[in-house]
């Protein structure tokens, strides 16, 4: 365990009704100053992917209303995926695990200027804990490992920091390793008795050399071998959607290349800071790290 679409072609409206269908999200005037984000609970169609979870690491879907053309909407100064068409655009925003539960706001541009703001909810959710005892090394750095560790955080900050055309059209992503779930997302994780931040993807155990395959189609926007990650390979999906795969014991993609759905990868590992051979799969939306279970079917 880690230590740190289902193809198918819909015309436009089929396709708005695949990704928004069944969500009961209102229409907002357009001069409204500030709204409550619709409940979760309206995001029950079992044909709509990411699943809403308006709770630290979930995804908020917020309602912008019927325009012409897509709204720019943003959290902070962080661009938002925006998808749906002229009768319904929803904002996908991914909470990070650091967000703390009350109101929050995202900000929409009007067109002559100026914005609105879009008030939601964060509801709290209690994570478990895990406890691992790993190598001294790896939780008490060297310094040497400290400056490689730094350095390695300042490019990965330009690696999430992505956001691409075109956008994704399908939302619904395949499991990109068969295996058990070993660690979930969220975690609370204490090392050696020494509390770090929770566990930001999903572990999947499988044998070294299982390979690896695109959940969605992407492009390969990084590869390495990083200190606590190992062997990584980061996809882009486009909107700020980003997908990470750790541990690998083989990289068989560079940069640049298109993936498309169930491509491979690479393979099941064990390098970086790890326990055993698995899989750690996160999943970033508006460079915060969200649950990947909410964009997988059961």
């Amino acid at each position: 365990m880690s230590t740190d679409h289902h193809a198918f072609t819909l015309d436009a409206l089929s396709r708005r009704a695949a990704l928004f269908g069944g969500l009961g999200l209102l229409a907002l005037p357009a001069l409204q100053p500030a709204v409550a984000a619709p409940s979760s609970s309206l995001n029950a169609s079992a044909d709509v992917w990411p699943d809403a979870a308006q709770v630290p690491g979930g995804v908020a879907r917020l309602s912008l209303g019927p325009a012409a053309t897509r709204p720019v909407a943003q959290a902070g100064d962080v661009p938002l995926l925006v998808l749906g068409d002229a009768i319904e655009w929803t904002a996908l925003v991914g909470i990070p695990l650091s967000a703390a539960p009350g109101e929050a706001s995202i900000s929409v541009q009007l067109e002559g200027g100026g914005q609105r703001q879009i008030a939601y909810t964060i509801a709290p959710k209690r994570y478990s804990e895990q406890r691992l005892k790993v190598a001294p090394g790896t939780v008490d750095l060297s310094p040497e490992d400290q400056a490689r560790y730094e350095g390695e955080r300042a490019h990965l900050a330009q690696v999430m920091a992505t956001f691409s055309e075109p956008l994704p059209q399908l939302l619904r992503m395949r499991v990109p390793v068969p295996g058990r779930r070993s660690s979930s997302f969220g975690l609370r994780r204490v090392f050696n008795g020494q509390s770090r931040n929770p566990h930001s993807g999903m572990d999947i155990a499988a044998g070294t050399g299982t390979p690896v395959r695109a959940p969605l189609p992407g492009r390969v926007i990084d590869t390495g071998d990083y200190f606590f990650n190992g062997n990584t390979v980061w996809l882009d999906h486009g909107g700020g959607l980003l997908s990470m795969y750790c541990h690998l014991s083989a990289i068989d993609v560079a940069p640049g290349d298109l993936l498309k759905t169930g491509a491979r990868l690479g393979a099941v590992g064990a390098t970086g800071r790890v326990t055993g051979p698995h899989l750690h799969w996160s999943v970033m939306l508006n460079r915060a790290m969200v649950d990947p279970a909410l964009f997988l079917a059961a």
